[in-house]
């Protein structure tokens, strides 16, 4: 960042957007999330709500216009999933449409994006999932086992994927596949390759997707490929360099999903203080408790000091600058200052927070996950104590 300039904005940003995108989650209420909640893994998508998101145009936000999208920065992506969340939605249902495109953006070719991202932006296409973890190799990336091998002009897969949510409900998969051997590479991260697969012609051909019922609503999945073949054109950029190339998506990932994190701080805070301020025990609102407030002002001062490194990943990464660092700190301060107002906010409401109906015990257990994927605090820590303080690795 040295002798480079950093346009960020401290205000609230991109209020048109904000406006109508609180209008839209107006339709689906906390009622309409909690009956998802009580169908079975495989019936329990938001459907409703992804293709009002679409029609609108906003999991085309950060598509190019010339593609048919809104052409927006990234923080204008942000701006759309953290409202969704503040409101009570849940962003998640969608916002891989999003962080996806850092990587087809950048990486993809031109017959590629001229074929794929105006019927994604349409609607025609949906791409919500991102094959990248599996059971045995988990947040170590550069171990996993799924291969894609050369056969004719194209490739045939074999392996497993975990917790690839959405699966069940896109048309296409952003898939990492190692394609050159571990044990025939240099380093750890060469030799693994990234694939624009087409999951419903995938399915016809040997691959397998299998819902998993988790606490969260997720809509995730285990996917498995069984000498699945895909064309050649599947591929994104150059072969072996899959690895680099995910890191512009995990990037987006970061900030994008930070940016949910402020949402459903925010949405805790208001819950909070509205709760608070109106419910009396022992002859006075139970928000004058120092109990009860200061926890509330503190995870508060928490949410504002991490929406700020969210803004300035945003910034960042817009501006094409390596940001690595700064989108994993993004990712790690709103995760823990979500939760922590998810905290105060299941305090202050006291036993009502277990009742379904106050929507808190929702919005806390995805707080919680919130922690723990699509990064675990743990894991950023490890990379803030290695690649920005200069430790020695720490695993």
């Amino acid at each position: 960042m040295s002798g480079q300039s950093l346009n960020m904005s401290l205000e609230e940003d991109y209020l048109d957007i904000r406006e109508q995108v609180a209008k839209l989650c107006g339709d689906f209420p906390g009622e309409y999330w909690r009956n998802l909640e009580n169908q079975p893994p495989s019936g329990s998508y938001p459907t409703e709500f992804i293709e009002a998101l679409t029609e609108a145009g906003y999991l085309a936000a950060l598509i190019p216009e010339e593609y048919g999208g809104a052409g927006l920065p990234i923080r204008g992506g942000a701006v759309i999933l953290e409202t969704i969340n503040r409101m009570g939605c849940s962003a998640s249902a969608g916002h891989a449409q999003m962080y996806t495109m850092g990587t087809i953006l950048r990486h993809g070719s031109k017959e590629q994006k001229a074929f794929y991202l105006p019927m994604i932006a349409s609607g025609r296409l949906r791409l919500q999932a991102f094959g990248v973890t599996e059971p045995t190799s988990g947040s170590d990336t550069t171990q996993i086992k799924t291969r894609a091998d050369k056969q004719g002009n194209g490739y045939v897969v074999n392996g497993q994927k975990i917790w690839t949510s959405r699966a069940a409900h896109s048309d296409l998969m952003l898939l990492l596949a190692r394609t050159t051997p571990a044990d025939q590479v240099e380093r750890r991260s060469h030799g693994i390759s990234t694939f624009l697969i087409d999951l419903r012609e995938a399915k016809k051909l040997g691959c397998t997707i299998t819902p998993i019922d988790a606490m969260i609503n997720h809509n995730t999945t285990e996917v498995f490929f069984d000498n699945v073949p895909i064309p050649g054109d599947a591929l994104i950029g150059e072969e072996g360099k899959g690895f680099r190339y995910i890191l512009d998506g995990m990037n987006a990932e970061r900030c994008l999903t930070a940016s949910e994190s402020i949402g459903s701080g925010r949405y805790f805070v208001e819950k909070s203080v509205k709760y608070s301020s109106e419910r009396e025990v022992f002859g006075r609102p139970i928000g004058q408790n120092q109990g009860i407030q200061f926890p509330i002002a503190q995870a508060y001062a928490q949410l504002e000091a991490a929406e700020l490194m969210v803004r300035k990943a945003t910034a960042m990464f817009d501006a094409e600058l390596p940001c690595g660092g700064e989108a994993n700190m993004a990712r790690l301060l709103a995760s823990e200052a979500a939760w922590a107002c998810g905290e105060a906010c299941f305090t202050a409401h006291g036993g009502f927070a277990f009742a379904r109906e106050y929507d808190i015990e929702r919005k806390w257990r995805d707080a919680r996950l919130s922690r723990t994927a699509p990064i675990s605090s743990n894991l950023i820590l490890s990379y803030i104590g290695q690649h920005i303080l200069g430790m020695p690795r720490s695993y």
